[in-house]
């Protein structure tokens, strides 16, 4: 029966990238489809080859996420994981439904969290505080003022520039910052998926599996599924970032693009924290928006998605307590 569950819970966890890869497509893309710095159709192919890259370069969140909760072993362990899945993966699907550009980072944390607090396991509060919401509440903040200061520099040194060449030279240079941007969604958001899976094997069998390993079919494995999901593409979610919040110009979408990749870089390699490339790219976004004052941004979106910020964690973590409830009522274990 643990098996089976194992087995599930992988499918499920493959699943879940796969919708985190075409529910958060437009992260990576979005400014530069609507800048008509990429076609839709070459910017998602370029986003699904830059994540499956991605995913291959680092594991440190991977750990990160897998240490998020302890003391769960045997089948009942594996519920809990297998709940969280599937709380993740509903509100991911709730929120792709609206066009609400969430986080799935904060989906599946909340969801370990919340299935992890009612199976009885071990939250680690000192990783969720430091490497979770800490890094939540700062990269949005980092990534609006840096956007800001790099769009404001954009704006005097360029002041006197062409429009039409400026344009056209940083349509050019988008393609390599859509690109860089995708890669660090892959850094990010498909070693979430491999926490998961390195969690699941570790309670299954501890003596095989180690936290501190991750096994190379784990990595292969999820950065295809978020690879394949990205060219499934988001596009409900593409045009919420790319035209509700601001119409962006290929100055400021390279501004956003540029800052939103610095934050992924640094929190994935030096801080090994899971932000959120949603969060990141949306407020880098408003932050280049800014620029051109208070109307050029629509912040009635902004509130609709600062508030589905907000009840990522909670909703999700709900969900998650809920799922592993019915999940333990129905598998006999």
């Amino acid at each position: 029966m643990e098996l089976a569950i194992l087995i599930a819970l992988v499918c499920i966890a493959l699943a879940f990238d796969y919708t985190n890869g075409f529910h958060d497509a437009a992260n990576a893309i979005a400014t530069s489809v609507s800048t008509r710095a990429l076609t839709p159709r070459i910017a998602l192919t370029l986003a699904a080859v830059m994540n499956f890259i991605g995913a291959l370069i680092g594991t440190e969140v991977a750990h990160t996420v897998a240490d998020t909760i302890g003391a769960i072993n045997g089948s009942h362990g594996l519920l809990i994981v297998l709940g969280a899945l599937v709380g993740a993966i509903t509100w991911n699907l709730i929120t792709w439904y609206f066009g609400l550009p969430s986080s799935s980072s904060h989906a599946l944390i909340g969801g370990l969290v919340g299935a992890g607090m009612v199976g009885g396991a071990t939250v680690n509060w000192t990783t969720i505080k430091e490497k979770v919401l800490i890094p939540m509440v700062a990269s949005p903040i980092i990534g609006f003022a840096l956007a800001f200061a790099l769009m404001m520099l954009f704006l005097w040194v360029l002041r006197k520039r062409n429009p039409h060449a400026i344009n056209r030279n940083f349509r050019a240079l988008q393609v390599f910052s859509a690109a860089a941007l995708a890669l660090g969604h892959g850094l990010q958001d498909a070693q979430k998926t491999m926490g998961v899976i390195l969690l699941a094997l570790v309670t299954y069998d501890p003596e095989r599996f180690d936290i501190d390993h991750l096994p190379i079919w784990v990595i292969l494995a999820a950065a295809g599924a978020i690879s394949l999901g990205t060219y499934s593409g988001g596009w409900r979610i593409m045009r919420t970032l790319g035209r509700k919040i601001i119409k962006l110009d290929p100055p400021s979408g390279f501004a956003a693009e540029t800052v939103a990749t610095s934050v992924l870089y640094v929190m994935a390699i030096h801080f090994k924290a899971p932000v959120s490339t949603t969060h990141t790219i949306t407020s880098a976004v408003m932050g280049a928006g800014a620029t051109r004052g208070r109307g050029a941004v629509q912040w009635n979106m902004a509130g609709t998605i600062l508030m589905a910020w907000v009840l990522t964690f909670p909703c999700a973590g709900l969900a998650a307590a809920a799922a592993y409830g019915l999940l333990n009522g129905v598998l006999p274990v």
